[in-house]
């Protein structure tokens, strides 16, 4: 796709969740493994009704693209998880107790896969001199956790996450705080996430490339109003990261967001 292929960015923003590694993978484990928890504790099955208020299709075992799953920071899920608790019919302060000790982190590696070889990935577009970045919702220590254990977090420049006191997605202040950060013009930077938070995010900070994935929590017809240009996944940029190397390089397959059905 030209669209891609002609934009030269100086600096890459990654989402991480659905657009580096698998969404429902990550957060569906994760919400089912704090259901079971819950349900232990609380002596009574917390599983659909958890999982309904986070936006987690337990029949399909699918984040929802517009529940709490896709695009909420962690002390915020938190907070829905005790109001869950609540309304089950617990007091406020022994919903928080038991809110407290069900709660986990998401277990960053385990739980991680990867869609494409990330080291692959990110060592071509480092080569070309493009500064590689991630926005995330999700917190800062379980991200740098998933970065080392795909031996990618030297090729990470910067990132900002949302235990970091920046006003989350789909605010512009994580990506203009990146393009700060690193010296770019948001003109010359492009950015890829999977949910309409994430490309809103990059059109109000006036990026100069927004890319939606496919691979995500989101459908085309959700991403096309807030896309430049659609694509199946990251994987589709081992080859843009080899167009600006080698010219013969074959054309991408990203969907025209005017095209896409």
């Amino acid at each position: 796709m030209d669209t891609l292929r002609n934009f030269k960015a100086n600096a890459i923003i990654f989402d991480k969740d659905g657009t580096l590694i698998d969404f429902d993978a990550m957060w569906g484990g994760w919400a089912l493994i704090l259901a079971e928890n819950l349900t232990a504790l609380c002596g009574a099955d917390m599983r659909a009704v958890l999982c309904e208020a986070m936006g987690y299709d337990l029949e399909k075992r699918k984040v929802l693209a517009d529940g709490k799953l896709a695009a909420t920071p962690m002390h915020l899920l938190y907070d829905l998880t005790v109001d869950v608790v609540i309304a089950k019919g617990f007091a406020k302060e022994t919903a928080q107790q038991l809110v407290e000790e069900a709660w986990v982190i998401p277990e960053p590696v385990e739980l991680a896969k990867p869609f494409t070889d990330m080291e692959g990935l990110f060592h071509h577009l480092h080569r070309q001199g493009i500064k590689l970045a991630i926005a995330t919702t999700d917190d800062r220590a379980p991200t740098q956790a998933m970065l080392d254990a795909f031996d990618v977090g030297d090729y990470i420049e910067t990132m900002v996450c949302s235990d970091d006191g920046i006003p989350a997605k789909p605010a512009p202040d994580m990506v203009l705080t990146i393009c700060q950060r690193l010296g770019v013009d948001p003109a010359h930077v492009m950015v890829i996430g999977d949910t309409t938070a994430d490309l809103k995010m990059a059109r109000a900070a006036g990026a100069g490339l927004v890319v939606g994935v496919l691979c995500g929590v989101s459908s085309a017809k959700d991403l096309i109003p807030h896309a430049d240009i659609l694509i199946e996944s990251v994987d589709e940029l081992h080859t843009y990261s080899l167009v600006h190397a080698n010219e013969a390089a074959q054309p991408l397959s990203g969907l025209n967001p005017d095209l896409a059905t």
